[in-house]
């Protein structure tokens, strides 16, 4: 497309959050083109990153509303795990799903082609907007939904990026294996200096994600975690080891005219509770909603509502594991189960 060319919604990032606005449009009767600068550039295929990848039973009812249900192992709950202490969580509110980060993108991407979703290569390196349009990587549009992840362009661009400080930065990495799961839980690991997260995301897969300190040496921190070393001893890797990070992102506030920040890009806590994506399509539902109306400041509002949750218990937690109470997290668990499956359904729903 060039300059002149015109759509009602421009989202800028096509990854599985920029995929769910895009259909979210769609579904409303929205013209709307996605611009990604790894659409067509050689990478090919879906876009991939270091993450859990395990999807709470929230997010299964929202992917399926988009027409999505994609493949991966059946999750019943989580299961948190120190040096001498276990307690586990088995979901009231249903069934989560363990699921490749290239199989949820490689579904959101059909069901985006099968609505008629438009998907170019490009770069959004600049933008300008006035009262009736937004202008960005050679596309005029009516809004602008930038779902361009942690490292979000667009929300530099705006001035809407909030400074964080570095102490305390959190990183992650992530790999597979071939080895069959030995339960249906998410097992979250927990060592001195990381959490691991443990993922079936398919019959004889497994992803192991570990969040950390800048410099996370996957090898070292799987060593200190003797149950988990044995469970991959000797098996293939199914993937290549990936970094992502740092995760701690900040916003004065989620848009600013006619352009609407979503997913990572809106700002982002840690990955600590896994909920990423759940939290991204309620985002992605709100911003179309707020677009479809003609009314962007009213996006607000809803994004601290919708992430109201995520953001209260996902902070308490990182500040307990970034603390002297770090130790803790794992036995007060296991004294107050009740307490813990709270906190495991409420951020489940």
């Amino acid at each position: 497309m060039t300059v002149g060319s015109e759509v009602d919604v421009l989202v800028v990032g096509g990854g599985p959050v920029g995929l769910a606005t895009a259909i979210e449009a769609r579904l409303r009767g929205l013209t709307v083109t996605i611009v990604e600068p790894r659409h067509g550039s050689g990478g090919g295929g879906a876009i991939d990153k270091a993450c859990g990848e395990g999807l709470m039973p929230g997010a299964l009812p929202a992917l399926a509303r988009l027409g999505v249900d994609p493949p991966g192992f059946a999750l019943r709950g989580v299961s948190y795990r120190a040096a001498g202490y276990r307690v586990d969580h088995r979901f009231a509110t249903g069934e989560g799903r363990g699921v490749r980060r290239t199989a949820l993108h490689d579904a959101l991407a059909e069901r985006a082609r099968s609505l008629g979703v438009v998907v170019v290569g490009g770069k959004v390196d600049a933008l300008e907007q006035d009262s009736q349009s937004v202008t960005a990587g050679g596309i005029r549009a009516r809004y602008l939904v930038a779902a361009d992840g942690l490292h979000s362009t667009v929300r530099r661009l705006t001035g809407l990026e909030r400074p964080v400080a570095a102490r305390g930065r959190r990183y992650g990495v992530r790999r597979h294996f071939h080895v069959e799961p030995e339960t249906d839980l998410i097992e979250v690991y927990w060592t001195p200096t990381v959490e691991a997260y443990v993922t079936p995301v398919g019959d004889g897969v497994v992803g192991i994600a570990m969040l950390g300190r800048q410099g996370l040496d996957f090898e070292a921190a799987l060593a200190g975690i003797p149950s988990l070393a044995s469970l991959i001893k000797g098996a293939e890797p199914a993937s290549a080891l990936r970094g992502a990070g740092p995760f701690r992102q900040s916003t004065t506030r989620r848009s600013l005219g006619r352009v609407l920040l979503v997913g990572d890009a809106s700002g982002y806590v840690d990955a600590i509770t896994g909920e990423g994506i759940r939290v991204g399509l309620a985002q992605a539902e709100a911003a179309i909603a707020s677009v479809s109306r003609d009314d962007p400041h009213s996006y607000e509002r809803a994004w601290m509502r919708r992430t109201r949750d995520f953001r209260v218990l996902t902070a308490g937690l990182v500040a307990a594991a970034n603390s002297p109470l770090r130790s803790a997290i794992v036995p007060a668990a296991v004294a107050l189960p009740r307490l813990f499956g709270g906190v495991v359904e409420r951020l489940a729903r």
